[in-house]
């Protein structure tokens, strides 16, 4: 199957909905700070488990109580329906 890849137009209409979130370097991206170490480290958990079962993995980076998450498809060399769907989970994730 093939995964296309949206236009900068359909990500820029969809991220409206999404404020904290934006296009960087084709990716999706935002950045979240954390109680502490622990609690960051407790939500790239329950993404990582949302993640594998989508079989869809987010780059991200940790430094102490701040996650950053990028969200893109490698196959399409870039943003497509499969990051906007993992996006919306971790956004009810955030709460």
């Amino acid at each position: 199957m093939t995964i296309s890849k949206l236009s900068d137009e359909q990500i820029s209409e969809q991220l409206k909905a999404y404020p904290h979130w934006q296009l960087q370097n084709g990716k999706l991206y935002r950045r979240l700070t954390f109680e502490d170490f622990v609690h960051a480290m407790g939500f790239i958990t329950q993404i990582a488990i949302l993640a594998e079962k989508a079989n869809h993995h987010p780059e991200w980076a940790n430094v102490y109580r701040t996650v950053d998450i990028f969200l893109t498809t490698h196959e399409a060399n870039g943003v497509t329906e499969r990051d906007f769907a993992l996006l919306k989970h971790i956004e009810r994730l955030i709460g």
